[in-house]
Order: structure tokens, then sequence, then C-alpha cells
């Protein structure tokens, strides 16, 4: 399941923006549509692997104002999670990952949320971390950031993970229980890998 930054047009975004607040009465999104097109695809397109030759000089804003980079978190697991308000899908998986979060928290999992929904969702952020019970840290992106992971695409949720020095192991475009189940698995593996010397 997938969603289009920031790209819905008003009716849209405000239709899914109220389904979104009541998320036990929304509906279940089942297939991913191209906001750009309206075609409905049960099955999306593959999607290009993210270019991260220069990942390392790429980062974030934190909510407190401090810049960081993947390089920070030397020796951490880190799940990047690239999210909107507006999208169903960006919520569903806030709440697993809360849980990855908690659990992991103490073997040196950091999931750091990155908002991409756009200057008119940032207002309704705030609402969403109480209504989620966010506990990770919030941030938005550089742009270079998101070209470089992205790569050409513009679909959200996107999730990456990256093992303890700084190498992608996994990355998703969707989130549904197949996803979930290998988001778990991903993290399992980063969070054995060894910290390397170099």
């Amino acid at each position: 399941m997938k969603f289009i930054i920031h790209k819905l047009p008003a009716l849209v975004f405000f239709s899914v923006f109220l389904a979104a607040c009541q998320p036990s009465s929304a509906p279940k999104i089942v297939s991913s549509v191209n906001m750009q097109t309206g075609i409905n695809r049960a099955l999306p397109p593959a999607q290009p692997p993210p270019n991260t030759a220069n990942i390392e000089k790429f980062g974030w804003k934190l909510q407190s104002g401090t810049k960081q980079t993947l390089a920070d978190y030397k020796g951490k697991v880190v799940v990047l999670d690239f999210w909107a308000t507006y999208c169903p899908p960006c919520l569903e998986e806030i709440p697993h990952l809360v849980s990855l979060q908690d659990k992991f928290k103490g073997d040196g999992l950091r999931v750091i949320g990155l908002h991409v929904g756009g200057p008119d969702d940032r207002p309704f952020v705030a609402d969403f971390v109480t209504k989620l019970k966010i506990q990770y840290d919030l941030g938005e992106p550089e742009a270079e950031l998101v070209d470089a992971l992205f790569n050409g695409t513009d679909v959200i949720p996107q999730t990456f993970i990256f093992d303890r020095n700084g190498k992608l192991v996994e990355n998703f475009s969707s989130y549904d229980a197949a996803v979930r189940e290998e988001l778990d698995r991903a993290v399992q593996r980063a969070l054995a890998s060894a910290v390397s010397n170099k």
C-alpha cells in the first residue's frame, strides 16, 4: 500500500485526512493509487534502488533544530521512515515502529520519522504524534537525502533500515502485514551486524 508525497488534490486530501483521524473506522487501502495518473494498481511497479553512494553527506533536521546524518549513529541500527499525516499506510505503520523502538532501543535501534508531507501537512503532525503515541525522534529530511533514497519515486511510506555501519540493509516502499514481517527480519539482521573499525 502506497501513497504519493504531498500531491493530493485538496478534496482527496481532506477526505483522507478525516479518515486518518479515525483509524479504527478508516477504510483499508488495498492497492496503490498513483495520484498523477489515477491508475489503481493491485501490484505496484518495481521501484529503482536507492542511491546510497554519498548518503553520509545528507541528513535531516530534528524538531529540536539539531541537524543529523547517519554518521551520528555509528554503532546504532537506524530506521528512517518517510511519512505524512494524509497517508493511511504511513499511519498504519507507525504503531509498529513505536513498538520496535520500545523493544530494541536497548539493543541500539533508533527509529527516526521524517515528515515529507510538505508545509500544508506540517500543522497536523503534532496531533498525530499524540494520537499515535510517537516517542521516537521526528524531523524533516534534506531534499538531497530524499532524492538519493527515493531515486525518482514519490511514493510513501518509504522505510530504510541501516546497519551499525550506516550500510543500507533493506528498504520498503509500502506497508502491510507482509512488509511488517520483512521489516522485522531486516531489523533483526541489522541488529546482528558488527561495528566495523574502518
